[in-house]
């Protein structure tokens, strides 16, 4: 493990490895800030709202999730177009979790700013409609997908327990209801972020807990990543980063092959932190609180899926 990002956010969120710019994107939500770090170092942009998830629509373009609903943003010129409205009348909620599905659509968690239970709920925006599809949640969380797309994952947070949500093959809508796979009540983890692996598993991270848990795709406890953060917040699987880019070397297969392509090769956990609410003592003894972290060779990850407008 090493820091990829020394920034300290106050509430790191939302990474998202870009295929195409082979670039990691973050959110600090309690700065409105969109934050990178490429060939040309640290890059942050602000924003004039809470923004905390996004998705790919091309090689310049995100989709991002915000306090008010969904923008396009160019990473070329800066310029954002409003796309859809997600509760734009409601001051007192934001935009929290959010990832793209394998049909190209969209899904972002709502919740009260202070985190008033039973205010928020998860939206799906698949080809310019936005359906709501889960109300009354508190803070939604560890939204991902199952990699043959049969299945969505999410928690509320404080329920302590991920579940998981079929879906209609078809267009990805939700079908039936949700059950849940992973609990975590009678532990002393917190379900935050999460992703799913080539392989199924879920990564979850978790809040207070120093660490990424992963889990089968039958619930089952495999192992942790440790993390220097208390309070990771959302891991994402992206290639690793290599000497050019200031980090890990390129690294070979044994019989000193190249490995696939960096488009192939996601087997790097990212995990962003936050530093919201951290103690000063706190703070002396885990200085790394509200930075990015890289974990190199932890498992196969897959490409984030393209969103289409």
């Amino acid at each position: 493990m090493a820091v990829f990002d020394d920034r300290s956010c106050a509430l790191g969120e939302g990474p998202l490895w870009h295929p195409l710019r082979q670039q990691l994107y973050w959110f600090d939500i309690l700065k409105n800030e969109l934050l990178t770090r490429g060939t040309t170092g640290a890059e942050t942009t602000q924003f004039d709202r809470t923004v905390t998830a996004a998705g790919w629509i091309d090689a310049d373009t995100l989709l991002i999730a915000s306090e008010s609903g969904f923008l396009t943003h160019s990473l070329t010129t800066g310029q954002n177009t409003d796309v859809a409205s997600i509760e734009a009348d409601q001051s007192a909620t934001r935009s929290n979790d959010g990832r793209a599905d394998p049909w190209g659509g969209f899904w972002i968690g709502t919740m009260a700013r202070d985190a008033k239970p039973q205010a928020g709920a998860i939206y799906r925006y698949y080809r310019g409609e936005v359906r709501q599809l889960f109300p009354l949640l508190t803070i939604p969380n560890a939204i991902c997908f199952a990699p043959d797309g049969l299945y969505a994952y999410f928690t509320d947070t404080p329920t302590k327990i991920i579940q998981r949500q079929p879906l209609d093959q078809s267009h990805g809508w939700p079908k039936g209801e949700p059950e849940p796979l992973i609990n975590l009540r009678d532990t002393p983890w917190i379900p935050d972020g999460a992703v799913t692996d080539a392989d199924g598993n879920i990564w979850n991270a978790q809040w207070g807990g120093h660490r990424v848990a992963a889990y089968s795709p039958k619930g089952t406890f495999l192992h942790e990543i440790r993390q220097p953060a208390a309070q990771t917040t959302c891991p994402a699987f992206g290639a690793p980063w290599d000497g050019g880019r200031g980090g890990f070397p390129a690294r070979r297969k044994p019989d000193g092959e190249q490995r696939p392509s960096r488009q192939t090769d996601l087997t790097t956990l990212y995990c962003t932190s936050a530093a919201d609410g951290v103690t000063s003592d706190h703070l002396t003894q885990y200085p790394g609180a509200g930075q990015t972290f890289a974990t190199p060779d932890v498992a196969q990850g897959r490409p984030e899926y393209q969103v289409i407008l």
